[in-house]
């Protein structure tokens, strides 16, 4: 088995800055990076991608450096979090290359330039099952992937239902793992309706499934 390629410094570094923050959990960070590795793998050559809640930067700061082919735009409802993320893009030269966006899942999956824009939407810890679905199936193009960071274990038939994906055109995809982390992929198939995603709050207060 080939092994892990050794990690940039600055992303190192930037993550480092994100934990002294407080926006990024405790482990070693070279563990943190190859798990959001996975992502990287399962995403298709220049591909455009959207990552959901990027918050500390994983896995969005992993793909800014590590797959500088994909068109790639960072989400986060949070000001601060959104200013740390533009200081680590400087500090990995991909400032200009990498759009940041500030704004909850909910409206911005309604702007005209981001909805239906996107071939993969990754997601880590950003909520619950449905909630995830919900705010990013509007992101997707048809034929398009969420990959969502799963809990440990064997896969959980109830954590996506097959009628409350349908709600929102999508379908359960491939699985990928690597050393613990997996990653579960959901197929949008046919387009998502207006309806969704229902306005800022809703997805949570009442989920779909």
């Amino acid at each position: 088995m080939t092994a892990a390629a050794a990690p940039d410094p600055e992303l190192v570094a930037a993550l480092a800055t994100s934990r002294s923050l407080g926006l990024l959990g405790d482990g070693p960070l070279e563990v943190h990076i190859e798990n959001a590795r996975v992502f990287a793998r399962a995403i298709p050559s220049s591909a455009r991608v959207l990552d959901m809640g990027s918050g500390g930067g994983l896995p969005g700061l992993v793909l800014a450096a590590e797959r500088p082919d994909l068109d790639l735009t960072l989400l986060d409802a949070q000001e601060r979090r959104c200013a740390v993320l533009r200081t680590a893009l400087d500090r990995l030269g991909r400032a200009t290359a990498v759009t940041v966006v500030r704004a909850r899942a909910e409206d911005a999956a309604r702007f005209p330039d981001l909805r239906a824009r996107f071939d993969v939407v990754t997601a880590r810890s950003f909520g619950p099952p449905a909630v995830t679905a919900e705010c990013a199936a509007g992101f997707l193009a048809v034929n398009g992937s969420l990959l969502v960071s799963e809990p440990p274990g064997p896969p959980d038939p109830l954590r996506w239902p097959a009628a409350g994906l349908a709600l929102l055109g999508l379908e359960v995809g491939s699985r990928y793992s690597s050393d613990g982390a997996t990653v579960q992929e959901l197929v949008l198939t046919s387009p998502v309706t207006d309806v969704y995603p229902r306005r800022s709050g809703r997805p949570t207060k009442r989920p779909l499934f």
